[in-house]
């Protein structure tokens, strides 16, 4: 059987109830944005040589109450599980009608379904910071039970800020949940620091074996049949913590110390301990607050861009400890998809869920670019002319998203930066070992262009200094305008003594189709979007250093 990958582009609540079925899910991460009235910008750095940064809103984290919070609420209250519907009205009761109530609400809807989604040995993450962490945990308790509480993980995610009025928030909390008490759990550990070496590990006999520590022998709860005496040693109150048979075992290969008296006989009012030697440990098992993990900062290598990357060795610790080989993880606000590239990298088969077109098209580069080859399924994404015109009918912005990543350029500012540029993407190319060249895209979903869209689009490349307008459209070009965009003339390639044409005219059907692809050559894939890092291999458990 094959692996499965695949991704959505949609809302996940649709998407969970449509595809995915009752407890086929090992794995559940979910980074749900709050922070009210907040706009997530993603920036994109311009090549050297270019103007200043461009922005688009990545995402709006814009929770309203209105009526899709309206209808949602109405749906908890008539679902199976009456305690969510209780807890929902208590909360609407005390909140009342706000943006915290809404996220609540469609937060609910959502976690019933991956509730449904996941498997009886499974287990669920909710990251959050403290915003609204305390009623997510209250939600949770009412979806999945308060018994089915596992742990509240601390991540420290950055430092101190000097310049802090009050107590710095510097931590992200991890919401652990599982659907039963038989969840998948493999312990992880991390190496002892020096300092932890030197105060535990104290005792060396120099028989080749290194340092060791002393543990206690003595059983922490009362077991009759572990009260026997032990070389004139008397059993501890609840007795020794081993067998005798394991007692012999341990003492013929040495490990067991005794303790001695001046002239070197045993000191029968002490009490032997077992020896534990360092180089037989695994290490110190990792508790709920994670301080080793940095976040993603302007420097980091594996940064993209996105507004709430988040590292990949967070996610690489969960899927680790929380799923096996072979399970199914799912990420249902994949974001730029840094738990499906984990999950990926560890073995495991993957789901992942977002509701822009512009996060989609950001995880198949990234997964293309850190596994060459990758075969993975995309739903939800236009993949003949008929999808197309019906995404560019329910949603322009969502339209123009989609239609800058067939031509891999990025989109340009978003629907609330004010007026009309005439730009809807822009991409980068060197030829040459000068600075990069800046291509402008200009895309129509409509059913009406004309060759005044393309005079347009001229000027627009005059303005802003570029070599190459790339006219994307649904609608095949009249004769005028292919005529216009033709007397525009080329870009002249010293480097490749090619001409292309400054002015080229893409069709939606043919880029589909792979008849019409952007004519210029680009020397250097990073100009536009950053590659992720090439995996050494795809699909088969890999050590994670910790």
């Amino acid at each position: 059987m094959g692996m499965k990958r695949e991704l959505y582009y949609g809302d996940n609540l649709e998407i969970l109830r449509e595809h995915i079925p009752d407890e086929s899910v090992d794995l559940i991460y979910l980074d749900p944005p709050f922070n009210s009235s907040r706009d997530y910008n993603l920036l994109f750095k311009s090549p050297s040589g270019q103007t200043a940064e461009a922005q688009i809103t990545a995402f709006e984290d814009t929770w309203h109450w209105g009526d899709q919070a309206e209808r949602e609420y109405k749906e908890l209250l008539h679902q199976s599980n009456t305690d969510v519907a209780e807890l929902m009205r208590a909360l609407r009761s005390f909140l009342k009608e706000n943006d915290l109530m809404a996220y609540l609400t469609m937060m609910a809807n959502r976690l019933l379904e991956l509730h449904r989604v996941m498997n009886s040995t499974g287990s669920i993450y909710l990251h959050c910071d403290p915003t609204a962490s305390h009623y997510l945990k209250i939600v949770m308790d009412g979806v999945f039970g308060k018994e089915f509480f596992i742990n509240e993980v601390v991540w420290k995610r950055t430092n101190v800020h000097s310049d802090s009025k009050s107590w710095s928030a510097t931590a992200d909390y991890l919401l652990f949940y599982s659907r039963s008490n038989q969840f998948t759990w493999n312990s992880l550990y991390q190496p002892h620091t020096e300092d932890y070496i030197n105060e535990r590990y104290k005792f060396d006999d120099n028989d080749g074996r290194g340092l060791y520590m002393l543990d206690n022998m003595t059983s922490p709860n009362p077991r009759p049949n572990m009260m026997y005496n032990w070389k004139g040693f008397p059993f501890p109150d609840k007795g020794w913590r081993f067998e005798k048979s394991r007692m012999e075992t341990l003492d013929n290969d040495g490990r067991i110390y005794y303790p001695t008296n001046e002239i070197g006989g045993y000191e029968f009012s002490k009490r032997p301990r077992l020896k534990r030697y360092l180089n037989e440990m695994k290490g110190r098992i990792f508790d709920t607050i994670w301080t080793d993990i940095p976040p993603i900062n302007s420097q980091a290598a594996e940064r993209l861009g996105y507004p709430t990357q988040k590292p990949l060795t967070l996610l690489e610790r969960i899927i680790q400890a929380s799923s096996n080989p072979g399970d199914i993880v799912l990420d249902p606000f994949c974001g730029c998809g840094t738990a499906v590239h984990a999950a990926e990298k560890l073995g495991r088969n993957w789901i992942g869920i977002d509701i822009t077109h512009l996060a989609v098209a950001l995880i198949e580069k990234r997964m293309n670019d850190a596994y060459p080859g990758i075969e993975y399924e995309v739903h939800g994404v236009p993949k003949d002319f008929g999808s197309a015109g019906d995404l560019a009918k329910r949603d322009k912005y969502e339209f123009q998203y989609w239609a800058c990543s067939l031509v891999n350029a990025r989109p340009y500012q978003g629907k609330k930066k004010g007026a009309d540029t005439g730009i809807d993407g822009i991409d980068f190319f060197q030829d040459d070992n000068k600075p990069a060249k800046k291509v402008i895209v200009s895309v129509k979903g409509g059913d009406n262009v004309g060759v005044g869209m393309i005079r347009e689009l001229i000027s627009v490349v005059n303005r802003e200094r570029a070599e190459i307008g790339l006219f994307v459209t649904l609608t095949p070009p009249t004769g005028p305008m292919v005529k216009e965009a033709a007397a525009a003339g080329f870009y002249h390639s010293q480097a490749y003594n090619q001409d292309w044409p400054r002015i080229q005219i893409l069709t939606v059907e043919g880029l589909l189709s792979d008849k019409d692809k952007p004519q210029f050559i680009n020397v250097n894939p990073d100009l536009t979007f950053k590659s992720a890092k090439r995996e050494s291999k795809s699909g088969e458990q890999q050590e994670i250093p910790l």
